[in-house]
Order: structure tokens, then sequence, then C-alpha cells
């Protein structure tokens, strides 16, 4: 297995164990099951959910991507930034859609449909931070 792909499997696997652990214990002990009421808005109880977990997610990831498996990447940290940042907002979307699909449509329990959808989603991240975010920018030859 090469080095990049093990540092991606070790660094995304235990920031995805720790996506599906928030987000089981924001689901289950934090919502109680329960939808979230904010007075104009309602969560259901897997989509708030999954707002928690990525709050917790997100900067977690952005560290260990660019610190620990890109670091050959030499496009500036706030180009990074932003481009995971972009990436996240695709990643949130299909989250959601995945997510609501496996729940409503194929009745799922939401932890059960949160892993398949996690499965999804981080194939298509991979190729994404691997050709996009974290790339590696040819340096001019002169």
């Amino acid at each position: 297995m090469p080095e990049l792909t093990f540092r991606y499997a070790a660094c995304g696997g235990a920031n995805t164990i720790l996506d599906i652990f928030v987000f089981f214990i924001s689901f289950n002990y934090i919502l109680h099951k329960q939808v979230l009421h904010l007075g104009f808005l309602a969560f259901e109880p897997y989509t708030a959910a999954f707002l928690i977990s990525f709050c917790v997610s997100f900067p977690t990831g952005f560290f260990l991507m660019r610190t620990i498996v890109f670091t050959d990447s030499n496009l500036g940290g706030k180009v990074q930034l932003f481009r995971y940042f972009l990436l996240v907002i695709i990643c949130i979307g299909l989250n959601y859609v995945f997510i609501k699909m496996f729940v409503e449509q194929f009745h799922l329990f939401p932890t059960i449909a949160k892993i398949f959808t996690t499965v999804i989603v981080v194939s298509f991240s991979y190729l994404s931070q691997k050709h996009f975010t974290f790339k590696v920018r040819p340096l001019n030859q002169e």
C-alpha cells in the first residue's frame, strides 16, 4: 500500500470514526432522537446530529489532511483551506442527500445510514483531495 494511501486511510479513518461517534452521541444522547426546533427552523434528529458531528470533524479533518497526509502539497494554506471548504460543502450536500435517502426511502436506522453514506462520500473525498485540494502544483522550470 502506498504511504499516501495509508496515511489517508489512517487519518481519514480516525476522523471518520470520530465523526460517527459524535453523530451517535448527538443523535441518541444530546438530541434524544427528537426533532431540533430552533424557532424558525426544525431539523430532523439525524440531520441535526450530522451538523453537530460536522462541526467537530471539519477542523480535525483539515488539520490531519494538511499536516499528516498531503504534506507534499505546495499550495498555500489559504488556498488549501478554501478548496477544502468547497469540497466539504459538496460533501455536506452528498451527506444530506444520501442520509435522507437511506433513512426515508430505504428505512435504514440513522446510524447505519450514516455509515453507508460515509463510505460513498469518503471515496469521492479522497480523489478530490488528492487531485484538487492538496495537489502538488508543478514548479516553473526556467
